[in-house]
């Protein structure tokens, strides 16, 4: 499967995922933020950030926000979804082959790792390792049915992107996979001084 024609093609539609209409996305978008480690992060960055529904609700939690996604016209609509945002910056771009300069404390993979073969997701587990600051957290939410051009299992996926982390947060359910992980061990509780 060519990835970039495939969501070009899905992004025709407004909302091709059912982001805004969805119950079922509603839902999961509000565990991912519920997740999150910290109230606000300094710079976040969203892959495979489709037209920018995720990507708004994480602009409330970051000073700046790089999204990036393989399809010029998810891209498009992202840029158009989140023009009154100025701290958001959408870019079109094919990972692991193209990366943003800096670091981030905040990297979320949503939804788009297990369109990649095992060695591209080896590149892209080294390159978010060299992207994640040291206090950062790296963030993955995939569906765990089978589909026609998935590449990877959940699981596969998953694994990959947690090798040589300390797991932060861990849900699943029926039909997708939230984990978050960081390099050393988190305690919102220890954090504000509650033990």
């Amino acid at each position: 499967m060519s990835a970039q024609p495939y969501f070009d093609d899905l992004h025709e539609q407004e909302d091709p995922f059912g982001y805004r209409s969805r119950w079922y996305e509603e839902r999961k978008r509000a565990l991912l933020l519920a997740s999150l480690s910290q109230r606000q992060f300094a710079r976040g960055w969203e892959l495979g950030c489709s037209n920018g529904v995720l990507t708004e609700a994480l602009a409330a939690r970051c000073e700046r926000l790089l999204a990036t996604d393989i399809s010029p016209r998810a891209a498009f609509q992202a840029r158009r979804n989140l023009a009154h945002l100025p701290h958001v910056q959408v870019h079109c771009a094919s990972h692991p082959e193209q990366w943003p300069p800096g670091r981030f404390d905040l990297i979320v993979c949503g939804e788009m790792g297990y369109y990649l073969g095992a060695g591209a997701l080896r590149e892209l587990r080294r390159g978010i390792d060299e992207a994640l600051r040291d206090d950062g957290l790296l963030v993955a939410c995939h569906w765990l049915p089978s589909f026609a051009g998935r590449a990877s299992r959940t699981e596969v996926v998953h694994r990959c992107l947690g090798e040589g982390l300390q797991e932060a947060f861990h849900y699943r359910d029926a039909d997708f996979v939230l984990q978050g992980w960081t390099r050393g061990p988190l305690s919102l509780a220890r954090n504000e001084g509650l033990r």
